[in-house]
Order: C-alpha cells, then sequence, then structure tokens
C-alpha cells in the first residue's frame, strides 16, 4: 500500500488542474488515479480534429482564478497544453486504474485502484460526465446497434451517407456540422428553437443549413428505433412520418456518476453532490472538481473548481496534511 498527501481520480482537465494547483501550493506527494491509457480521454476520443476549445461558456468568457489556464485554441493545442502541465509539474499518473473503491479509514481515505492502494489524508474526485453519455429511454434493438452512438463524435464510417443527430446543445450542433462534410446531416430537437448552443457554433450550424448540407427537423419527438428492411435505422417521430437513416448520433449530454459517489457515501441530492464553496463534500477531506461541481463542457470553469479545491484543502487541512496517514 503506497501513500500520498493528496489522491485526485481522473485525468481530465480537473484533475490536471488539481495537481498543478497542489504541487503550486507545496503539497506532495500528489498521485493521479486515471482509468484510460491517456489523459484528457473524452478530449480525445470526442473533440473532433480542429475543434475550437475556448474559456467561454453560453456566451459568457470565465476569467482564470488559479495556475492553469488558456485561451481559444484547437483541440490538439489545447492537448499540447496538457502534456506541458504533465512535463512541467511532474505529474504521477497513474494509467489504466479504474478506482473501484474509496473508504474512510479514520482521518484518512484509503483509495482502491485496479492493482494498488493508496492511503492518503485528502482525495479529490474529478471525473467527468461525458464518458456516461444521455441515453434514451425506449430500448436500442440490437440489430442495428452498431448504427446508433452517444455523445459527441470525431468520425463516421465511409458507408454512411445519410444520418441523424438527435440534440440541441453545442454538441449536437459540432457533430452535426462535422458529419455534414461527409453525409447528408438531418438534426432533431424536441423544441421549436434552440437556445442553448454558443453564437458560433449557431452560426456554423445556420451556414449549414443554407447550403442545404444540414435539414432541421425542429419540435419532432423520437418515440423509438426499428430495424429497416435494408438493415438501417428505422426512426419512428411522434409529429412525421418514420425516416430511414444509415445512423444516428444522439447528443444528450452526460449524467453525473451518481451511484459511485453514494457508494463512497456523498450525499447527493437529485444527480448533483452536496458540496460547499471549495467543492467539499459531506464527507471531510473528500472534495469534488470538474463537471461533479460546474457546467458540464466548461473547461475553465473546471480549471477554476479545482483552484477553489486547493483553496479550501489548504484553509482547513495544513495540520491533516503535516501528519498525513499514520
Amino acid at each position: 500500500m503506497e501513500r500520498a498527501k493528496l489522491v485526485i481520480v481522473g485525468a481530465g482537465p480537473a484533475g490536471i488542474a488539481t495537481a498543478v494547483e497542489a504541487k503550486t501550493a507545496g503539497i506532495t506527494p500528489v498521485i493521479i488515479l486515471e482509468k484510460f491509457d491517456k489523459p484528457c480521454e473524452t478530449i480525445h476520443k470526442f473533440y473532433h480534429p480542429g475543434k475550437r476549445v475556448d474559456p467561454v461558456y453560453r456566451k459568457v468568457k470565465i476569467e482564470p482564478l488559479g495556475v492553469c489556464r488558456f485561451d481559444t485554441c484547437t483541440k490538439e493545442e489545447f492537448l499540447e497544453l496538457i502534456d506541458r502541465y504533465i512535463r512541467d509539474y511532474d505529474l504521477d499518473i497513474r494509467f489504466k486504474q479504474t478506482v473501484q473503491k474509496i473508504e474512510k479509514i479514520n482521518d484518512c481515505f484509503r483509495v482502491h485502484g485496479k492493482d494498488l492502494v493508496i492511503e492518503a489524508p485528502i482525495v479529490v474526485v474529478a471525473i467527468g460526465i461525458f464518458g456516461r453519455p444521455v441515453k434514451p429511454g425506449y430500448p436500442i434493438p440490437k440489430e442495428i446497434k452498431n448504427r446508433v452512438f452517444f455523445g459527441t463524435q470525431s468520425q463516421i464510417a465511409p458507408e454512411f451517407k445519410k444520418v441523424l443527430v438527435v440534440g440541441g446543445g453545442d454538441s449536437a450542433a459540432e457533430t452535426a456540422c462535422f458529419l455534414a462534410d461527409k453525409a447528408e446531416v438531418y438534426l432533431s430537437y424536441r423544441r421549436p428553437q434552440f437556445f442553448r448552443i454558443n453564437e458560433t457554433n449557431l452560426a456554423e450550424l445556420n451556414k449549414r443549413v443554407e447550403e442545404g448540407k444540414i435539414k432541421l427537423l425542429m419540435n419532432t419527438n423520437i418515440e423509438g428505433l426499428e430495424p429497416a428492411e435494408d438493415g438501417r435505422v428505422k426512426v419512428l417521430f411522434k409529429e412525421i412520418e418514420p425516416m430511414v437513416f444509415d445512423a444516428v448520433y444522439y447528443c444528450l449530454g452526460g449524467s453525473t456518476p451518481e451511484n459511485f459517489l453514494k457508494s463512497i457515501g456523498v450525499e447527493v441530492e437529485g444527480k448533483r453532490a452536496k458540496v460547499d464553496e471549495y467543492g467539499e463534500t459531506n464527507l471531510p477531506g473528500l472534495f469534488l472538481a470538474g463537471d461533479l461541481v460546474v457546467e458540464k463542457g466548461s473547461i475553465m470553469a473546471a480549471f477554476n473548481s479545482a483552484h477553489k479545491v486547493i483553496e479550501g484543502i489548504k484553509k482547513r487541512y495544513q495540520e491533516r496534511l503535516a501528519r498525513g496517514c499514520e
């Protein structure tokens, strides 16, 4: 069993920023546990090449509070920034370590990974929510599961010539625009107009609509999916006649992993954990950062949440950090 002063669960933007802020504050050793084989897996997987990453969220620019910050850049430039933070701050990241259990032992926590156990007085959970995208309430027939996708997509099979994107947020708009260069795209949204898409994405979407590359199916609700006779996906709408597509992409957002939080003992209200201004839960010494405590999708807000977490740790747990786990 290893010992550290701080264990961080998740090597996404919030987890990396928490480690950077901790080391800047003199908190060491810090260990990050990440279930994938690289940092920022969701950005690697779901952001298409060249995708814009910026500190503006819902038309409001989020000003940085701590060490980690960035200006508008591409996916590739942002990932280079993350790699630079990892090198410059010599971050200790243990990859392919799915956290199976976190238990409280007196004033310390015991974090169980895939093949290791680490004891630390402070734990920060900074897992994202896009790894668990929201799925529709109706079942997806097994015959067409290889044609149905969830979350923002950065790739498309060459044989998919006519596709449906479902959703009304930025991820739906970005996916539709990306796919529009490769296929005939339809976008289904249950409301009569968009209200959650930022100005840049909305302008790009409207441009593709004007060019005839994207066709909008506004005010439509999907009742279910069926296999078509030719093996494609038959989409059953409530308001209009069924349509057949080569593939369907659901961009309905993410869901908080409330079951994992509850298993630790974290109090959850609805689908959100109850935390204070520093991100501390009802378990003293256990903090949350990133998408678990801020609006999903805002990377600068995730960075700022990491800064606030370390502020709270410095303010409340200097003695516990100095003592460590005995």
